[in-house]
């Protein structure tokens, strides 16, 4: 019989729509010979499974079943494709740990310190990865801060930023001390938790990777080039970007980020695909490597990244997807 598959789109953040392109990408992807799929699209507290015919129907949360027809289905594996809460701080991953659900990301733990960028940063300079500086601000202490000492320590431009958010929405560049009070309100607006960085002048990249019990697989490197002030929500998905796969850097830098990117992987306990994004600075093949993000579930439309490395790498991204659904499920036990 074949496995059914879950794919969990949706979210509460401002990347909802883009999480159902992702989950539409991945239906795309997957062996339909192999596995029975279903999207299961989330908005707050209405959960519903999309039909073959069409229709929607509501998930039972306690276990993560809906009817089709006479029939109730629940699925043997979910696969998350949510940009944003509750699919990429932990909580969602909390929920099917209790419902013994097998899926395709990190645990808990992992998501929840990946999504708040502050957190993440500061874990990963306590391993010798290099980051930029920053500073946190949290709601209430907007109208206490002192902008000369924020600029004194980060300079400018810098920039203001949700700090427990994965997309691009609310991030301003700020060139002036009149702007960062503005650039905060934006920020305020997305979260809680504001982070101030420090600007990095250099080439921006970005490098996939997943492993199993039996393999490590680091993606072909991205070069991302971008007319904007920065990688923006309106470069990342209205096409004011090249995406340069492999990316134009020195053989031995692509080396040193492949690494690094396994490194980080294992550092942090990762499960299924992560996209680590970095910014590199000074002399060619001997460039720092300045870690920006880890995206713990990427974007998965036919041109994101990822399935653009996958295929750099010679392979399909329905492999990949197969690959990570049976290693995970060669691990679990059946309630």
């Amino acid at each position: 019989m074949k496995r059914i598959i879950a794919i969990v789109a949706g979210g509460d953040s401002s990347e909802h729509d883009v999480s159902l392109r992702s989950a539409e990408g991945i239906y795309s992807f997957i062996d339909k010979d192999r596995y029975e799929c279903y999207i299961v699209e989330i908005t707050g507290l209405r959960w519903e499974a999309l039909l073959p015919n069409g229709t929607r129907t509501a998930v039972d949360r306690n276990d993560f079943s809906f009817r089709c027809g006479e029939q109730k289905i629940r699925p043997d594996f979910a696969y998350i494709t949510i940009h944003g809460t509750p699919g990429e701080n932990g909580v969602l991953q909390g929920y099917f740990d209790l419902i013994r659900m097998p899926y395709s990301t990190s645990g808990v733990l992992v998501e929840a310190l990946t999504f708040n960028k502050f957190a993440l940063n500061n874990f990963l300079r306590s391993w010798g990865v290099t980051v930029a500086e920053s500073i946190l601000i949290r709601k209430g202490q907007e109208h206490s801060i002192n902008e000369d000492e924020i600029i004194d320590k980060l300079g400018l431009p810098c920039f203001v930023k949700p700090a427990d958010d994965g997309s691009s929405f609310g991030v301003t560049k700020v060139k002036t001390r009149e702007q960062l009070r503005p650039a905060l309100e934006v920020a305020f607006a997305e979260d809680n938790d504001v982070m101030v960085e420090a600007f990095i002048d250099g080439t921006e990249i970005t490098c996939g990777c997943y492993k199993t019990r039996t393999a490590s697989h680091v993606f072909p490197i991205t070069e991302v080039v971008t007319s904007q002030e920065f990688f923006d929500y309106d470069a990342k998905y209205n096409g004011k970007v090249d995406e340069i796969t492999p990316a134009r850097i020195a053989p031995e830098t692509a080396e040193r980020v492949s690494k690094l990117t396994s490194a980080i992987y294992d550092i942090l306990g990762c499960r299924g695909i992560i996209r680590i994004d970095y910014i590199l600075t000074g002399t060619k093949g001997k460039e720092t490597i300045n870690m920006l993000e880890v995206n713990t579930t990427p974007g998965m439309t036919a041109t994101s990244f990822i399935p653009q490395q996958i295929h750099a790498a010679g392979r399909e991204p329905g492999d990949v997807i197969a690959d990570i659904i049976e290693d995970v499920l060669s691990l679990t036990l059946k309630p």
